[in-house]
């Protein structure tokens, strides 16, 4: 069974920057460099917002505009963990963030679709 798990959050000022990590294990069928990854955060009471994504080699990004020019998506297939630099927060970045997998090795954007495993979530709180 596929788990993904997050990392980095925290509480920042307006301003600050933060590395969130996600980690994959337990790929049998496939492994993680078969696949493309997304970063998706969600506000309670909203719903997902898709705000990046990576192809399986790493050489293809996406980002949502909101966030274009202050947070950029890296992986390391070696280590088979995705990474989320954020940088010059603002408190409408505040949300629970979410790394998820697509089924296969390209992303779609804008969209949180064909992601097929998710991690839990790490929460990003940003004060003004």
């Amino acid at each position: 069974e596929v788990q993904v798990v997050e990392s980095g959050g925290g509480l920042v000022h307006t301003g600050g920057s933060l590395r969130l990590s996600c980690a994959a294990s337990g790929f049998t069928l496939s492994s993680f460099s078969d696949h493309a990854m997304s970063w998706v955060r969600q506000v309670p009471g909203e719903g997902l917002e898709w705000i990046s994504a990576i192809n399986s080699g790493g050489g293809s990004t996406s980002y949502a505009d909101p966030v274009k020019g202050r947070f950029t998506v890296s992986r390391n297939n070696a280590k088979k963990t995705l990474y989320l630099q954020i940088n010059n927060l603002k408190p409408e970045d505040t949300a629970k963030y979410y790394c998820a997998i697509y089924s296969g090795g390209i992303y779609y954007d804008s969209v949180p679709t064909d992601l097929a495993y998710w991690g839990r979530g790490t929460q990003v709180t940003v004060s003004s």
